[in-house]
């Protein structure tokens, strides 16, 4: 039997939530490095062409591919052994290259880092497309309130390895599109902003979030 999301059906100009974790629930982050490398990575097939090939001084012949004008990332989170993306597709097929790409390239580093052979991930990643704007934003809320127990302090705005602080207005990732979200929330009216909204106790909306994961993360 096909594990539980592993059967996509992708569209045109779809949102789809995106994640994946370690082989038998294993780290797929050690330390502070490995964040930052998948991050970069992130970075580098979602800038545009031009800053791609200042990022890596790549001759042409060995240009790196690109998928700023097929995929836009809107919200991300990643955990010690697993990781959400939060994505819309141009075309067809570009959410699959794109994933292909970016998991096949950090596993190549992680396993010459630590000098392990096999799979990184625990299979294909899955996919949920996103049917309707409530299920969008309240994706958002579920994939930034994702280190809470990570946090100390429960205090979600300090986690580095997410896009949350781009929402807060923190520091700006350019290849995080966030305005899409954040246009459904009031820039004035603190009871009504989107801090309120994803650091709220009331947790009434979560079933309706998880039912759209179905798999134990």
């Amino acid at each position: 039997m096909p594990a539980k999301n592993a059967l996509k059906e992708y569209h045109e100009n779809g949102y789809y939530h995106l994640y994946n974790r370690g082989v038998n629930k294993g780290a797929i982050f050690s330390d502070e490095q490995d964040y930052k490398t998948f991050l970069y990575y992130l970075k580098l097939y979602l800038c545009s062409e031009k800053l791609q090939v200042e990022y890596l001084k790549l001759y042409p012949s060995r240009k790196l591919k690109n998928y700023c004008d097929r995929l836009k990332l809107l919200a991300y989170c990643l955990m010690p052994n697993h990781f959400h993306l939060l994505v819309w597709q141009k075309d067809q097929d570009a959410i699959n290259y794109f994933m292909r790409s970016l998991t096949v390239k950090y596993a190549m580093y992680f396993n010459k880092k630590y000098k392990r052979i096999g799979p990184l991930f625990q299979g294909v990643y899955k996919a949920v497309l996103v049917e309707n704007e409530p299920q969008l934003v309240y994706l958002s809320k579920y994939i930034h309130r994702n280190p809470i127990e990570l946090t100390s302090s429960r205090v979600l705005e300090v986690y580095p390895y997410s896009s949350y602080q781009n929402y807060l207005g923190k520091f700006n990732q350019d290849w995080v599109k966030r305005d899409e979200i954040l246009d459904y929330f009031s820039k004035t009216r603190i009871a009504n902003s989107y801090r309120a909204f994803v650091e709220e106790t009331d947790e009434r909306d979560l079933p309706m979030v998880k039912s759209l994961v179905l798999e134990d993360i």
